[in-house]
């Protein structure tokens, strides 16, 4: 579904070159119910905009769907993030002046779905993560797992075949933490690809698989 080959990304600072991620190969199934596991310090956003097609690597291979993505164009890119990724961040990137349900649409309206369609599509998204009663409400008026839901919930709208949460449970309490979790097994036992990047130890316990990054590198797969 997903293949990476010798991802290899530096930077100059300082008339230095600084090596972030040196010779990197991931492979993910379709399916798969993944963590990606490292140190805070360990470049984690370069690898996500790798992964997202929102960066370059100076050497690669990247294949989605067995079509060689690194060489496309921009349009090309943003065409497979749409069928292909969605991304869910770790601040949530909620809209502060609209409410919930109008946060879930704003992907199928900007793909020029019908307002009505889009209505029915985004109730049954938070109907499927326990938040169709919340519909009217706006961003503060809801708790950081709500929200966090929410953001599940703006991805599942457009129905992707990858998930790629970045430190899904950073700010939330435990028994928040294992609500979201919950979730994405769930959803994963109805064959969405999920990739979570996470730091926690509790998180990638409940992953299917984990890869640890160290060192610039991936140190098991």
């Amino acid at each position: 579904m997903l293949e990476l080959k010798n991802i290899k990304k530096s930077y100059t600072m300082w008339e230095q070159t600084l090596d972030v991620l040196k010779w990197v190969d991931l492979k993910v199934s379709e399916g798969d119910f993944l963590a990606i596991m490292w140190p805070s310090w360990s470049w984690k956003s370069t690898l996500m905009n790798i992964i997202w097609m929102l960066d370059d690597s100076d050497s690669w291979e990247y294949y989605i769907n067995n079509e060689r993505v690194d060489n496309v164009s921009e349009a090309r890119k943003w065409q497979i993030r749409r069928e292909n990724i969605w991304f869910i961040f770790q601040n949530y990137s909620l809209i502060p002046r609209i409410n919930v349900l109008e946060q879930v649409k704003l992907p199928l309206i900007y793909q020029g779905i019908s307002n009505k369609k889009a209505t029915d599509l985004a109730m049954k998204a938070l109907e499927k993560v326990w938040l169709k009663w919340k519909e009217k409400n706006m961003p503060n008026e809801i708790s950081w797992g709500q929200k966090q839901r929410v953001s599940v919930a703006r991805a599942l709208v457009i129905s992707p075949t990858m998930m790629l949460a970045d430190e899904p449970t950073w700010a939330l309490d435990t028994k928040t933490s294992e609500e979201i979790m919950d979730l994405f097994e769930q959803l994963n036992k109805e064959w969405k690809t999920i990739i979570v990047i996470t730091h926690e130890p509790e998180v990638a316990e409940r992953t299917k698989k984990t890869i640890i990054v160290r060192d610039w590198n991936i140190i098991n797969s």
